[in-house]
């Protein structure tokens, strides 16, 4: 069983027991986030919102909060004597999937026949 979720302006695939890391959330390590924006679930078939699931959940235990690995942001101009370095870490957070809870109220994909009309013939 997995699940697609939205956090930080972008889409995960997460499995049960999986760990990610996505942009900082505003959770203490240790806690439980919930994520409510669910696109997509398979468990035995595919579950698809437009956009999100209705009552699909993913619950996720806050493994710690960090920031990655310093990049150098380096700027040039040729032939003008300008140099300018800058540094950036960007901040995580740590989850580890505890479940995928889909309790959604199951909608019929399938579009009912439209209901045949008596049609009138005139004879001439």
């Amino acid at each position: 069983m997995y699940a697609v979720i939205e956090t930080g302006g972008k889409q995960v695939k997460v499995e049960a027991g999986q760990a990610i890391y996505v942009e900082k959330l505003d959770v203490e390590a240790g806690k439980t986030y919930t994520f409510d924006k669910v696109l997509l679930v398979q468990d035995d078939e595919l579950h698809l919102g437009t956009p999100y699931i209705e009552g699909a959940t993913v619950e996720a235990l806050c493994e710690k909060q960090g920031r990655g690995k310093k990049i150098v942001v380096f700027k040039y101009k040729a032939k003008k004597q300008y140099k300018h370095t800058q540094g950036h870490r960007q901040a995580y957070t740590k989850l580890t999937i505890k479940s995928i809870n889909l309790s959604a109220k199951k909608k019929s994909t399938k579009k009912a026949a439209p209901e045949a009309q008596e049609v009138e013939t005139k004879e001439e």
